[in-house]
């Protein structure tokens, strides 16, 4: 049997995201492949589509103003929430966090991860887990491109709010998503990230970050 880590590495190419040539990625070369090949690997599995085979505009954004030291994460703990393929979160260990957790529900996302930050060298806890309800442990939450969907946003909304209440700086990068809420947010900056027409209906896309407030 393949394993999720052999799979990822055969249908991607290490690739350099937009904006953050500091790091490479095992991403999709091109669109379709990776999602009929995703397709067979989730009637078998029941996995999700490979949303973690691209570099998405809002943890482009978040990548980029943490390696340019716009976003503080040095010797802070770190969450990099729906991760994907855990851009953000290698930032944020190449900026010198202390500890850089990086949650997925999807096990190709996991799998992802490890080869991301293996190739990157750089230390990053990937976990197969929704952590919607867990108690804050961290300092910093990174939360990028995740309200693309209406059920994911009236699930996970809340529980960021509540992590910003308990402590921690969350930081949500949206690159004009139809279910993201500019209520109760701060902004903090904004930023155009090139993008791709074979994800996007453009070929960029202003991304805003903001900070939830409690």
């Amino acid at each position: 049997m393949v394993t999720a880590q052999a799979f990822v590495a055969e249908h991607t190419i290490i690739s350099h995201p937009a904006l953050v040539p500091e790091i490479a990625l095992h991403l999709a070369s091109e669109i379709t492949p990776i999602w009929q090949a995703t397709e067979a690997w989730l009637d078998a599995r029941g996995i999700a589509p490979p949303f973690w085979a691209f570099a998405w505009p809002g943890s482009i954004a978040l990548a980029r103003l943490i390696l340019d030291g716009a976003v503080a994460v040095a010797g802070l703990r770190v969450l990099d929430f729906a991760a994907g393929c855990g851009l953000a979160g290698i930032a944020a260990s190449q900026a010198g966090a202390a500890l850089v957790e990086a949650c997925e529900i999807d096990p190709l996302a996991v799998a992802a991860m490890e080869l991301n930050a293996a190739h990157n060298g750089v230390q990053l806890h990937p976990l197969l887990q929704d952590m919607v309800g867990e108690p804050c442990r961290w300092d910093v939450i990174l939360a990028g491109d995740v309200c693309y969907e209406a059920p994911m946003a009236r699930h996970i909304t809340p529980w960021l709010r509540a992590m910003a209440g308990q402590g921690a700086r969350v930081l949500m990068a949206d690159p004009g998503r139809a279910y993201f809420s500019s209520e109760r947010v701060r902004e903090v900056g904004r930023m155009a990230v090139p993008t791709t027409r074979e994800l996007e209906d453009r070929d960029a896309r202003e991304v805003v970050i903001v900070e939830m407030l409690p």
